[in-house]
Protein backbone atom coordinates (compact mmCIF):
# COMPACT_ATOMS: atom_id res chain seq x y z
CA UNK A 1 0.00 0.00 0.00
CA UNK A 2 1.17 3.71 -0.37
CA UNK A 3 3.26 4.88 2.33
CA UNK A 4 4.60 8.08 3.13
CA UNK A 5 3.81 11.65 4.09
CA UNK A 6 0.21 11.92 2.96
CA UNK A 7 0.53 15.56 3.31
CA UNK A 8 1.53 16.08 -0.27
CA UNK A 9 -1.12 16.08 -3.12
CA UNK A 10 -1.65 12.69 -4.80
CA UNK A 11 -1.87 12.58 -8.96
CA UNK A 12 -2.98 9.66 -11.11
CA UNK A 13 -2.45 9.44 -14.86
CA UNK A 14 -5.22 7.50 -17.25
CA UNK A 15 -5.74 8.01 -20.52
CA UNK A 16 -6.42 6.28 -24.03
CA UNK A 17 -4.12 3.26 -25.22
CA UNK A 18 -3.34 5.00 -28.80
CA UNK A 19 -2.47 8.83 -28.04
CA UNK A 20 -1.13 11.37 -31.54
CA UNK A 21 2.30 11.67 -30.11
CA UNK A 22 3.46 14.92 -30.98
CA UNK A 23 5.56 17.91 -29.89
CA UNK A 24 3.16 19.97 -28.49
CA UNK A 25 1.25 17.04 -26.38
CA UNK A 26 5.08 16.64 -25.40
CA UNK A 27 5.33 20.05 -23.96
CA UNK A 28 1.78 20.51 -22.53
CA UNK A 29 2.14 17.75 -20.06
CA UNK A 30 5.50 18.91 -19.24
CA UNK A 31 3.88 22.03 -18.28
CA UNK A 32 1.23 20.37 -16.52
CA UNK A 33 2.99 17.99 -14.84
CA UNK A 34 5.51 21.14 -13.54
CA UNK A 35 2.80 23.18 -12.33
CA UNK A 36 0.88 19.98 -10.39
CA UNK A 37 4.55 20.02 -8.93
CA UNK A 38 4.55 23.09 -8.03
CA UNK A 39 1.37 23.34 -6.38
CA UNK A 40 1.98 20.18 -4.08
CA UNK A 41 1.71 17.38 -5.71
CA UNK A 42 4.61 14.89 -5.16
CA UNK A 43 3.24 11.19 -5.21
CA UNK A 44 2.03 10.29 -8.91
CA UNK A 45 0.21 6.87 -9.68
CA UNK A 46 0.66 4.90 -12.48
CA UNK A 47 -1.23 2.25 -14.24
CA UNK A 48 -0.36 0.45 -17.55
CA UNK A 49 -1.65 -0.66 -20.86
CA UNK A 50 -1.87 2.85 -22.80
CA UNK A 51 0.68 5.21 -24.34
CA UNK A 52 -0.26 8.31 -22.54
CA UNK A 53 0.80 6.39 -19.29
CA UNK A 54 4.51 5.35 -20.66
CA UNK A 55 4.77 9.16 -22.54
CA UNK A 56 3.71 11.01 -18.82
CA UNK A 57 6.40 8.43 -17.23
CA UNK A 58 8.97 9.19 -19.25
CA UNK A 59 8.22 13.56 -18.10
CA UNK A 60 7.54 12.32 -14.75
CA UNK A 61 10.88 10.59 -14.58
CA UNK A 62 13.09 12.93 -16.62
CA UNK A 63 11.75 15.99 -13.83
CA UNK A 64 12.70 13.83 -11.02
CA UNK A 65 16.12 15.61 -11.85
CA UNK A 66 14.68 19.24 -10.79
CA UNK A 67 12.54 17.94 -8.45
CA UNK A 68 14.12 14.35 -6.36
CA UNK A 69 11.25 14.44 -3.89
CA UNK A 70 8.72 13.48 -6.02
CA UNK A 71 7.59 9.75 -6.18
CA UNK A 72 6.23 7.62 -9.01
CA UNK A 73 4.26 4.54 -7.73
CA UNK A 74 3.04 2.17 -10.01
CA UNK A 75 -0.25 0.57 -9.61
CA UNK A 76 -0.47 -2.95 -10.42
CA UNK A 77 -4.00 -4.41 -11.63
CA UNK A 78 -2.47 -7.47 -12.60
CA UNK A 79 -0.01 -10.33 -10.32
CA UNK A 80 -0.87 -9.72 -6.82
CA UNK A 81 2.17 -11.28 -6.09
CA UNK A 82 5.14 -10.89 -8.05
CA UNK A 83 8.41 -12.30 -7.37
CA UNK A 84 11.27 -10.42 -6.25
CA UNK A 85 13.32 -10.19 -9.59
CA UNK A 86 9.98 -8.33 -11.05
CA UNK A 87 9.64 -6.21 -8.10
CA UNK A 88 13.31 -5.44 -8.23
CA UNK A 89 12.93 -4.56 -12.25
CA UNK A 90 9.77 -2.39 -11.51
CA UNK A 91 12.01 -0.50 -8.57
CA UNK A 92 14.24 0.54 -11.51
CA UNK A 93 11.82 2.68 -12.76
CA UNK A 94 9.24 3.37 -10.07
CA UNK A 95 10.19 4.08 -6.16
CA UNK A 96 7.09 2.16 -5.14
CA UNK A 97 4.94 -0.81 -6.35
CA UNK A 98 1.60 -2.29 -4.96
CA UNK A 99 -1.71 -4.69 -6.32
CA UNK A 100 -4.63 -3.19 -5.79
CA UNK A 101 -6.74 -4.96 -3.84
CA UNK A 102 -10.15 -3.72 -5.96
CA UNK A 103 -8.41 -5.51 -8.85
CA UNK A 104 -8.33 -9.14 -6.79
CA UNK A 105 -10.82 -11.01 -8.20
CA UNK A 106 -12.73 -8.31 -10.86
CA UNK A 107 -12.16 -10.34 -14.46
CA UNK A 108 -13.29 -7.63 -17.48
CA UNK A 109 -13.35 -5.41 -15.23
CA UNK A 110 -9.58 -5.76 -13.66
CA UNK A 111 -8.86 -1.85 -15.19
CA UNK A 112 -11.47 0.02 -14.64
CA UNK A 113 -11.49 -1.38 -10.63
CA UNK A 114 -7.56 -0.32 -10.51
CA UNK A 115 -8.54 2.94 -12.29
CA UNK A 116 -11.38 4.14 -9.63
CA UNK A 117 -9.04 2.90 -7.22
CA UNK A 118 -5.98 5.42 -8.31
CA UNK A 119 -8.91 7.76 -8.87
CA UNK A 120 -9.93 7.40 -5.23
CA UNK A 121 -6.66 7.83 -3.97
CA UNK A 122 -5.77 11.14 -5.84
CA UNK A 123 -6.22 14.97 -5.56
CA UNK A 124 -5.80 15.66 -8.69
CA UNK A 125 -6.56 13.24 -11.99
CA UNK A 126 -4.61 14.15 -15.14
CA UNK A 127 -6.54 12.20 -18.11
CA UNK A 128 -5.56 12.10 -21.99
CA UNK A 129 -9.69 11.67 -23.17
CA UNK A 130 -11.04 12.52 -26.62
CA UNK A 131 -14.64 13.29 -25.36
CA UNK A 132 -15.60 12.90 -29.05
CA UNK A 133 -14.10 9.19 -29.21
CA UNK A 134 -17.60 7.18 -28.98
CA UNK A 135 -15.00 4.66 -28.50
CA UNK A 136 -13.55 5.94 -24.99
CA UNK A 137 -14.08 2.80 -23.28
CA UNK A 138 -12.14 2.38 -19.90
CA UNK A 139 -11.05 6.22 -20.39
CA UNK A 140 -14.62 7.59 -20.54
CA UNK A 141 -15.76 5.35 -17.25
CA UNK A 142 -12.32 6.70 -15.13
CA UNK A 143 -13.25 9.96 -16.07
CA UNK A 144 -17.07 9.83 -15.66
CA UNK A 145 -15.91 8.16 -12.03
CA UNK A 146 -13.30 10.95 -11.32
CA UNK A 147 -16.20 13.66 -12.33
CA UNK A 148 -18.83 11.99 -10.04
CA UNK A 149 -16.21 11.91 -6.98
CA UNK A 150 -15.68 15.81 -7.87
CA UNK A 151 -12.06 15.03 -8.32
CA UNK A 152 -10.04 17.82 -9.83
CA UNK A 153 -9.52 17.18 -13.10
CA UNK A 154 -6.85 18.12 -15.68
CA UNK A 155 -7.50 16.96 -19.22
CA UNK A 156 -4.79 17.71 -21.54
CA UNK A 157 -6.73 17.79 -24.47
CA UNK A 158 -9.17 20.47 -23.34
Amino acid sequence: MLTGNFSMKTCCFIGHRTIEHTDELNGKIEKAVKRLIESGAAIFLFGSKSQFNDLVLKIVTSLKEKYPFIKRVYVRAEYEFISREYEKYLLETYEETYFSPNARHAGKLVYIKRNREMIDKSDICVFYYDKENRKAGGTKIAFEYAVKRQKTIVNILE
